[in-house]
């Protein structure tokens, strides 16, 4: 193992930690090789009249069965098969080189094998010089461990090509948990801010309605702590949780606030991920309810369309009175930003939010693929 890096090498997988079927199929296609090998060895010599019908049979069965010791041996008590697959040739060589001896070996125990079948069956086993058969047999173990090589050599760079991706896989996993967890871990602090400044905001004037709201906030903490531990929470659950930060917000700015609610019942039950619409909503009460003097009609609503649950979230406003601001706008605020950030990470292109301005109202419109819990 001369030159290469031990920690760059590809891990030894032994025989029996390959999959099941990978080694039927293996074992198959060796028997089926030497009953080919011995089925062309009878039919060539089928027409000989020198020839006994047993003899090809123990020409080619001791040849199998010691080829078959000798190979296991090799890829049972080898520790050079963890050299790097992407070093093909360095990975040949460390088995080729063991030729000489291997086809030594061969020759020992083969011709011994047939020596020692014809003596018992009252034959004699003829065959030219030893240095012949070496030699020959030497050219012919080099074609077969080639052939046999190769495929082993591709059946471990496919086990080890589908481990490594595996290992790109599950680190991917973990680095979108983190950045998930990231993300949420900003909203939070975010989301309580906020909300015990609408409290303060009754402190001095209104303690009773100042009790009310820090009743409900405990609800609201309660339940959105429930929720944090979880990425994804049924479209119910997440409408709960809105409610309640919606009854704070209302409690706040009654009556220059209206909330319709259009949930479709056979949405509740599809994942998305949690705590995802509260800071939307709160952008229409930042950027619609605080800057106007007049009513602001809120709409949340959700729908099933063409496997996908779209949800709507669209809040009232007059160009006179209201202006939106830069935070609103698509791709900044850390509210928006957080929501497509999180998307992106959990479903990619396949799920999107956009942010459309009219001339009467503003709507922020999410899409995600219907999973169902």
């Amino acid at each position: 193992m001369t030159g290469t890096n031990p920690t760059s090498a590809q891990p030894y997988l032994p025989w029996s930690a390959w999959p099941p079927g990978l080694r039927r199929m293996v074992v198959t296609l060796w028997c089926l090789f030497w009953l080919l090998m011995i089925f062309i060895s009878v039919q060539d010599n089928w027409d000989d009249n020198t020839t006994l019908w047993w003899q090809p049979l123990v020409w080619e069965g001791s040849s199998a069965l010691v080829v078959t010791m000798l190979m296991i041996g090799m890829f049972r008590y080898g520790n050079y098969q963890n050299l790097l697959l992407t070093t093909p040739w360095h990975w040949f060589w460390q088995h080729l080189k063991w030729l000489p001896l291997v086809s030594a070996l061969f020759v020992v125990f083969a011709f011994g094998m047939r020596h020692g079948i014809y003596a018992l069956l009252g034959a004699r086993y003829t065959h030219a010089s030893w240095l012949q058969i070496y030699l020959y047999e030497t050219a012919k173990l080099a074609l077969f461990l080639g052939l046999w090589l190769g495929v082993i050599f591709g059946i471990l760079a496919f086990l080890a090509s589908r481990e490594q991706q595996a290992r790109i896989s599950a680190m991917q996993q973990a680095l979108t948990e983190a950045q998930l967890l990231q993300l949420q871990a900003r909203l939070q602090p975010h989301f309580l801010f906020n909300t015990l400044n609408t409290i303060s905001a009754f402190m001095h004037t209104d303690v009773m309605r100042a009790d009310r709201l820090l009743i409900q906030l405990a609800d609201l903490l309660r339940a959105s702590l429930a929720l944090g531990e979880r990425q994804t929470v049924a479209l119910s659950e997440e409408i709960q949780l809105l409610r309640l930060y919606a009854d704070i917000m209302t409690e706040r700015f009654a009556p220059r606030v209206f909330i319709t609610w259009q949930i479709a019942d056979d949405s509740l039950a599809i994942v998305m991920p949690g705590l995802l619409l509260q800071p939307l909503l709160e952008n229409a009460f930042k950027h619609g309810v605080e800057r106007s003097l007049e009513t602001t009609y809120i709409t949340i609503a959700s729908q099933r369309v063409s496997g996908q649950l779209k949800l709507l979230i669209c809040n009232t406003h007059t160009s006179t009175t209201t202006l939106l601001a830069p935070a609103a706008q698509p791709g900044t605020g850390v509210g928006l930003r957080n929501c497509r950030e999180r998307l992106q990470a959990i479903y990619g292109d396949r799920a999107s939010l956009s942010l459309q301005q009219h001339a009467d109202r503003v709507e922020v419109i999410v899409q995600l693929p219907e999973i169902a819990p």
